[in-house]
């Protein structure tokens, strides 16, 4: 029987499972989605590939865990973000800065390959709700501002952040571009909030 590297088998369980993760986390990074493979991620992990079987179905199934982990992590640095902002707009202003900060540091690239994996068709509710996590705060805060349809308003700010995301990968100044695209946004949700 394996040696317990925790104070209890629940606690080991997790840090063998965190451990997968984590080596699936770097095979991603360093090589995208299509590196992690079952023989792959046991190798990095210093395991054997059965042992992965007992924490994960598939690779699909792991990478599925990456998803939420990284959604988790973005929702984290965006309430971060705006945590003690009170006006809406200054919300969606350290928002909408943020998610494009997080183009700027190269780490969206991480999810863009791990949305290439098809994941398991019983973890799409929760890599949807990870999403939804993610817009509740631009969406209360689109409401506190006096937008009308938000729906409309989340698609312009969709388009002017992916517009700036394409401007920073292409190699322009970054902070410029932030500056730009929130600029441009914020005047724009100014003028829907009057109408």
């Amino acid at each position: 029987m394996p040696k317990i590297q925790a104070p209890n088998l629940a606690a080991h369980r997790e840090f063998r499972r965190q451990q997968l993760v984590s080596a699936a986390m770097e095979l991603a990074l360093a090589d995208g989605a299509s590196a992690i493979t079952v023989a792959a991620v046991a190798q990095k992990a210093g395991l054997s590939r059965s042992s992965i079987y007992e924490y994960f179905s598939s690779s699909a199934d792991l990478v599925a865990d990456l998803v939420v982990e990284e959604l988790d992590y973005y929702l984290v640095r965006l309430a971060d973000a705006i945590k003690g902002a009170h006006d809406p707009f200054e919300k969606l202003s350290l928002w909408i800065a943020e998610g494009l900060r997080y183009v700027a540091d190269g780490r969206h690239m991480l999810v863009k390959s791990l949305n290439t994996v098809t994941t398991p068709e019983y973890r799409k509710e929760e890599i949807a709700l990870g999403h939804r996590k993610l817009i509740a705060p631009l969406r209360e805060a689109l409401v506190s501002a006096g937008i009308n349809d938000v729906a409309t308003a989340t698609a312009y700010i969709s388009s002017v952040t992916d517009a700036a995301s394409i401007r920073i990968e292409s190699g322009n100044d970054a902070e410029l571009e932030i500056r730009n695209a929130t600029i441009f946004a914020i005047a724009g949700l100014r003028a829907l909030a009057t109408h």
